[in-house]
Order: C-alpha cells, then sequence, then structure tokens
C-alpha cells in the first residue's frame, strides 16, 4: 500500500519519465518579407508557432520556432509581439536569424516565405519580390557553415525563369532536403480524386480567378500536381501561349473547341458554385495555353470572379476526370493552409520532402514564359523547361 507521500514520489517520478520520453522538437529559423495579420507568414509561420489543424484534427508541431528575419515591417506589423509572447528573437539579417547571432548555422530547418510586401511590379503585371535574392543569403550561411538543413520555400521560386534555375540549382548543389509551393496541392479536393500513376491523359482544363500572377501559379499548380501523375511521368513543356479579352472565347469556340466538355466537366464541380459560363464571371478573361513536350495541351482560364477556388478537368478514359481544389464546407478559418504546414512540419521533422520541389520548378518557368508571352503577344518556345520527374505514387492531401 502506498502512502501519500510515496505516492506523490512515484507520480513525480512518472511525470519526470514522460516528459524525458517526449521527443525534443527541431528548432526552426523563419525568413519573411513581412509579417502581418492574414500574411502568408501569418498563416504559415503562424501554424508552426500556435499548431495546425490538417483534416480538421488540431497538433501540436514536431518543430520550434526559435528565430525570425523580417525585410519589411509595415505599420501593422506581427513579428514583434509574436516574439514576445512565444520568446523566439528577430535578427537584423538573415545570418544572425540562422547561427542565432553567432558564427555558424545553429537552426534545424529553415522556413523562407517570401509573400506579400511592398515591392514593385513590372511591365507585366510580375511582382517582383526579392525571393532569389534572400534565398541566395541563407545558402550563402550554408555554405559558410560547411553544413545545410531543411528549407521550406513558399510559393514559386521567382518571377524570373534565369533566377527560379539558379535557386534549384544551388539547392541541389548544396544537398538540402527542399520543398517549396502553396497550398492548394494538399487542400482537400472536391470530390476527392487522385489520378493514378500512368493514367494516359492528353487534354485538361483548369479554371480560376484573382490575381494573374498570385493566383496565376496557384492555377498552374493545381492542374501541375494532377498531370504530373499521367502516363511516362513528368517531361516538361514545350511551349506556352498568353491569350486575353474576346480571343479567349474565340480560342474556345475555335481551336480549342476540345475544352468545351472539360469545361462543363470542371464546372460542375467548382466548389465556390460559380457560373458554368465563362462569359458570366466578369470581363477581362486571361487564357494560358501550355503545350508539354509530351503532347498533353492545357488551357488555364483566369476569371475575374470565382471565389478562392480552382476546377480542374482532364481526358483520361470514357468521362473526364473532374475535381475543385478545397473543402466542400469550410470549418475552419484558412483550412489550406494546415495541410502545407502538415507538409512542411513533416519535412522538417523527418528530413524528407513530402512532395517533388521539381513540380515548383516547372511550375514557376511556365508562369514566368507565360508572362514573356503577355510581352511579347505571341507564342513562346521553353526549351529551357526540360523539367524531368516522377510524381509520388500516392500523394498527401487533406481530405476535409
Amino acid at each position: 500500500m502506498l502512502h501519500r507521500r510515496d505516492f506523490g514520489r512515484v507520480a513525480a517520478g512518472a511525470a519526470a519519465s514522460s516528459l524525458s520520453a517526449a521527443p525534443r522538437k527541431k528548432t526552426v529559423g523563419c525568413v519573411v518579407t513581412e509579417y502581418r495579420h492574414w500574411s502568408h507568414a501569418d498563416v504559415v509561420v503562424g501554424r508552426l508557432l500556435g499548431g495546425y489543424s490538417a483534416n480538421n484534427v488540431h497538433r501540436e508541431p514536431r518543430t520550434k520556432v526559435v528565430s525570425l528575419y523580417a525585410h519589411q515591417f509595415p505599420a501593422n506589423d506581427m513579428s514583434r509581439d509574436l516574439a514576445a509572447r512565444h520568446g523566439f528573437k528577430i535578427y537584423p539579417d538573415i545570418a544572425g536569424a540562422l547561427c542565432l547571432g553567432g558564427g555558424k548555422l545553429a537552426v534545424e530547418a529553415v522556413c523562407f516565405v517570401g509573400e506579400h510586401g511592398n515591392y514593385p511590379t513590372n511591365d507585366v503585371g510580375q511582382k517582383m519580390y526579392p525571393r532569389h535574392e534572400l534565398f541566395m543569403e541563407i545558402c550563402d550561411v550554408f555554405e559558410k557553415s560547411g553544413r545545410s538543413v531543411p528549407v521550406f520555400f513558399d510559393k514559386h521560386l521567382s518571377y524570373s525563369w534565369p533566377k527560379a534555375k539558379e535557386i534549384y540549382d544551388r539547392a541541389r548543389k548544396l544537398g538540402f532536403p527542399f520543398m517549396a509551393g502553396s497550398s492548394v496541392p494538399v487542400t482537400a479536393r472536391t470530390p476527392d480524386l487522385e489520378i493514378p500513376i500512368d493514367t494516359p491523359v492528353t487534354k485538361a482544363v483548369c479554371v480560376g480567378s484573382g490575381d494573374l500572377d498570385a493566383y496565376g501559379f496557384h492555377l498552374l499548380e493545381s492542374a501541375q500536381c494532377m498531370l504530373e501523375r499521367r502516363r511516362g511521368g513528368e517531361t516538361g513543356v514545350a511551349s506556352v501561349r498568353w491569350v486575353e479579352g474576346d480571343d479567349v472565347w474565340r480560342w474556345r469556340d475555335g481551336e480549342g473547341a476540345w475544352s468545351k466538355p472539360l469545361i462543363e466537366a470542371a464546372a460542375r464541380n467548382d466548389a465556390a458554385g460559380a457560373s458554368p459560363k465563362l462569359e458570366d464571371r466578369g470581363p477581362r478573361p486571361v487564357l494560358f495555353l501550355v503545350k508539354y513536350r509530351d503532347g498533353l495541351e492545357l488551357a488555364g482560364f483566369m476569371l475575374a470572379r470565382g471565389g478562392n477556388a480552382r476546377s480542374f478537368a482532364c481526358s483520361g478514359g470514357a468521362a473526364p476526370m473532374a475535381t475543385s481544389f478545397g473543402p466542400k464546407e469550410r470549418t475552419r478559418p484558412l483550412p489550406h493552409f494546415d495541410g502545407l504546414v502538415h507538409c512542411i512540419d513533416e519535412m522538417f521533422a523527418t528530413g524528407k520532402a513530402v512532395y517533388p520541389v521539381e513540380r515548383t520548378l516547372l511550375t514557376t518557368g511556365t508562369l514566368a514564359f507565360l508572362f514573356e508571352s503577355r510581352r511579347r503577344k505571341a507564342a513562346v518556345e521553353t526549351p529551357e523547361l526540360g523539367v524531368v520527374y516522377r510524381a509520388p505514387k500516392h500523394a498527401w492531401y487533406q481530405k476535409v
């Protein structure tokens, strides 16, 4: 029989044993362009600080944010207050944030969020984020330290193909686990659709709306995470063409008539309930035409209205395969970021990327050359985009 004092000693010992058995959290240094409410830093780093709810189940991160560098501090900056609350330190430069004020790399992972902030826009509408420049500073720290750690890179790699390719090449040279992209490929799909590996696909359509740069990337990424699973795997993009205004409808009703049944299939699954008649979704439509090296054709429609959803359809059997990216019912704020942060946390904890960074490289290049097509007002051949890779047999994405 245990006396009260004996029970206390046993309980204390059990608690200590339980605490000692808990795995140590990996330390993360964050590099962001700005940290304000609803910025990508807020919805990504904020979940690394406070937990995330992938598939509507709350989880504590297996990682711990210990430092942050912000390139800009807007009037509504949140980072200083969060540093005081969560105990991480804000450093005046990237080297300080990754070395924790010392001379060598001192964190076990890096979360890089180069989205949002006050930056110029070029002549064709691309926001010129300094992602390349900031990422190169991260790599400089790795090289100086003689070692590297896993890096997550939010959104597309750059507005510029040469800069994007240099980012990819340097990451490969240094050899660290590298993952990039947005929340769209890992959000829920309505209906749930995973195209079986090596399915023959020759035509595809995707439909979205919003800013042509930031949301144009989302649209292409939603298609790419599906099309990379086709027969033979990914072989790259041969050419792109930007079409806008009434020329979009002329293409659809003429040489692009093949797209009509796919547009109808995509519209039936639109999670935002947008009109299936694309002309009803506002003026100034834009069309991304992408021809892949293996003959696959993709038509991506960017429209003025339609909500924050992307719908997709492709050939592949007796009937089109189609889905919409986003849960049927939204039970929590911005649920798509829960899936993304799950994948980030998984890579940081295990050292293994959940999905291939080559998807982001190819999508980045495709969008960059589409804007070049807008500049030239003509189709652009893309011999540079011979990006070859295979999709994982089973992709991770949220189910709710």
